[in-house]
């Protein structure tokens, strides 16, 4: 099989380092990508640390991937030799369960493979991910990208886009939905973006004073300081949906209390604790804490359609392969607005 470079690590103390790994030919239904910018998501640097349980080394991580057709199978109708592509978390599913016929292929029955650390039913091996110059995917799980947008800029929707917009299509979030987004980060500043072009009323609910000014910027009709009591108070029992997208460990019952009647609190990120939540916080008020993943491939094109439409693109700060060691330290300090991206167009 062919070899291309790649960055990633070969035990859960090594830093990312430049290896070599091996891609398939293209099959007849494959599409090979030259791979032109990899956003960095959190999950990234959990996997590539093994702090995640089932990392398998040498690990390359990355799932939010843009680039450009090379070659394309016999069979292939989608794409042709060319055009740019992106690459999101998944890279195949069985195609045959209830879920996958849905187009619910994060679901999959079976597991579906994921771009990277998944098991590999084609190879044998394991997946790697985008933190290299090319990858081989079929052809229905790549996705098609609008040439109306910065391409360095859209290689973070493929994750923390489609994991922001599917919870706010699940739950119908439009014109006359109150919206909290709690945490202004990576997926935060989507939530915002999204749920701002859908209609919503949103408010930014953040610890940090520091954050008003930026979530403005990005839309927030509101910022409330969570430490701040009076704050508070005014959006008390206020809020349709919040879209929690904080990871480290927090109060849901506090934001529970934010909520209307029939609210719901959808979590996508993930606290290392389990939380506690009383029965009664939930009865008084018939208030939901649900929780949500990515999007299939028909909801991720859709997102990506979407964006296109209303020019919308992550915050990033692009960065160079040998960066990669450097922005996982400053992604842990929280020094980054809002996500790193790798331009392989620099190699």
């Amino acid at each position: 099989m062919p070899t291309t470079q790649a960055f990633g690590t070969t035990s859960a103390t090594a830093p990312v380092a430049s290896l070599t790994i091996e891609r398939r030919d293209p099959r007849p239904h494959d599409v090979q990508i030259e791979i032109l910018y990899c956003g960095i998501c959190h999950s990234d640097l959990h996997t590539a640390r093994g702090e995640w349980p089932g990392t398998v080394y040498p690990c390359v991580p990355g799932h939010e991937i843009v680039g450009r057709i090379t070659a394309v199978g016999d069979h292939v109708k989608k794409f042709k030799v060319g055009d740019i592509a992106g690459v999101g978390c998944l890279v195949d599913s069985c195609r045959e369960c209830d879920n996958c016929k849905e187009g619910l292929e994060q679901f999959c029955s079976q597991g579906g493979t994921f771009t990277y650390n998944s098991a590999d039913k084609i190879s044998g091996g394991h997946t790697f991910g985008g933190y290299s110059k090319s990858i081989v995917v079929p052809e229905d799980f790549a996705l098609h990208i609008s040439d109306k947008l910065p391409l360095d800029a859209v290689a973070p929707l493929l994750c923390a886009g489609i994991t922001t917009y599917s919870p706010l299509r699940h739950w119908k979030v439009g014109k006359g939905t109150r919206v909290g987004v709690l945490g202004l980060g990576g997926l935060g500043h989507m939530g915002v973006k999204l749920a701002v072009a859908m209609g919503a009323e949103v408010t930014m609910l953040s610890h940090s004073p520091s954050k008003e000014q930026d979530a403005k910027r990005l839309g927030a009709h509101r910022f409330v300081l969570t430490s701040d009591a009076e704050q508070v108070k005014t959006v008390s029992g206020y809020f349709d949906f919040i879209l929690d997208t904080v990871s480290a460990e927090h109060d849901y019952n506090f934001y529970l209390g934010l909520l209307r009647v029939n609210g719901v609190m959808v979590c996508v990120g993930v606290p290392p604790q389990p939380i506690t939540v009383p029965a009664l916080n939930l009865i008084f008020g018939r208030k939901s804490v649900a929780g949500s993943l990515i999007g299939g491939l028909p909801e991720t094109q859709e997102m990506l359609d979407f964006c296109a439409e209303h020019n919308i693109v992550s915050d990033i700060e692009l960065i160079k392969p040998d960066q990669i060691n450097e922005a996982y330290e400053r992604m842990l300090k929280g020094d980054v607005r809002y996500r790193f991206v790798i331009d392989f167009k620099s190699e």
